[in-house]
């Protein structure tokens, strides 16, 4: 690895762990925590196969109400999309949306992205925390989408749509899971 790309994976390593009190990049928390690691087939490997969207059931709840803050470290060409997608996903799950000013949301879903370009691929690195309303954390989601880049670009602009439909069905599927295990909990 070049001293520019260790560079590069120290910041960013730096950069999403001051956002908690635990490693967000140390393999020993995420398989912990049973989140996974998601990557993106090759353009090869893609190509053969159909993408494959899965729809989870509603959540069972109906009392939540999410409200998703302002995107930390990611471009606004790349926030955009990914919040469109996010909220798709989000009332496909049945997922309620609060507004931006939150009044009546029950949590509140903080993201912190990164990317890091190398070998002519992308690797989105991102961790989402959900919090009460009075501002504790909850829950902690996150993962890696890894994928070729978009025509050798370097930084946001080389991830692909297609990388952060990824991301949001990942999250959106495992917030949606989360809160159905605490609706079965409480």
């Amino acid at each position: 690895m070049s001293r520019a790309s260790l560079s590069t994976v120290l910041f960013a390593a730096l950069s999403l762990s001051a956002c908690n009190s635990s490693s967000v990049l140390d393999p020993a928390s995420v398989a912990a925590s049973g989140q996974q690691v998601a990557t993106q087939p090759s353009s090869a490997e893609s190509a053969a196969q159909p993408p494959v969207t899965a729809v989870q059931p509603p959540a069972r709840s109906s009392r939540i109400r999410l409200q998703v803050a302002p995107i930390v470290g990611a471009s606004v060409e790349a926030a955009s999309p990914l919040m469109e997608e996010l909220q798709q996903r989000a009332r496909q799950r049945g997922v309620t949306l609060a507004g931006s000013s939150g009044q009546n949301a029950t949590h509140v879903l903080k993201g912190y992205f990164s990317v890091l370009n190398e070998d002519g691929a992308a690797t989105v690195i991102y961790v989402w925390d959900v919090y009460d309303p009075a501002g504790s954390r909850l829950h902690r989601i996150s993962g890696q989408q890894k994928a070729q880049a978009v025509n050798g670009a370097e930084g946001w602009p080389s991830v692909a749509p297609d990388t952060l439909r990824a991301i949001a069905d990942a999250t959106m599927d495992q917030l949606s899971s989360w809160f159905q295990s605490s609706a079965d909990q409480g």
